[in-house]
């Protein structure tokens, strides 16, 4: 990797993301210790003030963003998801300690968390391409909002208990076809083992640069799932006689879309794995055979 891709060794800022109620305090305190001795700065966002205590400086998510070289991301997969979404316009390592229950995203534990931070600001670690989704949702006025990321999935559900979420599917300015069904999927190659999959949807490689739409529970119209390619763009116009429609990004609610309204993926953002060799996989495999997986970065493309 390039020297610019990584955090600067001396006076690197490195940014901490925490899940709201998991017991992190450990880890924080080891962050503390760290960067205090390492001549580094740890900031968090202010609504985690509580959370991380007052050994740590708290600034808004603004500056946050603009400040940090590395993020460590104190959690599961989805607060893995959320401080990736954060500096998903900069190419910024972040490093995610488990916390939680499965850890898809996140492969360090919090004992591994002193060997990996110095590799993480000396930038000694390995990247492996991962497609993400760049969205825009249009405002009520039919204006559109500013583009948000997701690096599992975009999912458009119908918000009552009756009827079904009916949207036109538009790529690259022509009509593709229609949807009738009570959700639909959007996904990319790593999120294509969640809702797309356990609604039929096919699993995807992660080195594989391909979009799917998969519909739930169909009731007309596409009724298989749809593998697109990352430079297609993708339109969906929610019908004038559609149940009124949610959006979640990496399953956090979003807003919604009214009828006539468009939710658009006009580029694929490109999430970034980073990987490094620790101690513990060195000695797991004999030498240097192994590569532990501890961190991730997200850039836009």
């Amino acid at each position: 990797m390039s020297p610019s891709e990584a955090a600067r060794p001396e006076n690197a800022t490195l940014g901490l993301v925490v899940h709201p109620s998991k017991p992190v305090v450990e880890s924080v305190q080891r962050l503390t210790a760290w960067t205090g001795a390492h001549g580094n700065i740890l900031i968090a966002r202010d609504k985690d003030r509580e959370r991380v205590g007052p050994g740590v400086a708290t600034v808004p998510d603004e500056q946050f963003v603009a400040s940090v070289d590395a993020v460590v991301s104190l959690g599961g997969d989805g607060t893995m998801l959320r401080a990736m979404r954060l500096v998903a316009q900069r190419p910024v390592p972040v490093l995610g300690v488990n916390y939680g229950n499965v850890g898809f995203l996140v492969e360090l534990d919090p004992a591994d968390l002193d060997s990996a931070l110095p590799r993480l600001v000396n930038g000694d670690f390995h990247i492996e391409s991962h497609l993400g989704l760049r969205m825009t949702i249009d405002a009520a006025d039919g204006s559109p909002r500013p583009p948000q990321v997701a690096f599992n999935d975009v999912v458009l559900t119908r918000r009552g208990i009756h009827g079904a979420a009916s949207v036109d599917l538009g790529v690259n300015d022509e009509q593709y076809g229609y949807y009738r069904c009570d959700a639909l999927v959007v996904t990319t190659p790593t999120g294509s083992t969640a809702y797309n999959y356990s609604a039929g949807g096919p699993v995807v490689s992660p080195s594989a640069p391909a979009v799917v739409i998969t519909a739930v529970a169909p009731m007309a119209g596409i009724n298989r799932s749809v593998v697109l390619g990352p430079k297609d763009e993708i339109i969906l116009r929610v019908t004038a006689d559609s149940e009124p429609i949610a959006v979640d990004l990496d399953g956090v609610p979003t807003g919604s879309v009214r009828a006539n309204g468009r939710v658009i993926r006009a580029a694929c953002a490109t999430p970034l794995r980073w990987s490094a060799w620790t101690p513990s996989a060195m000695a797991a495999a004999g030498g240097y055979g192994a590569v532990y997986s501890i961190c991730r970065c997200a850039r836009t493309s």
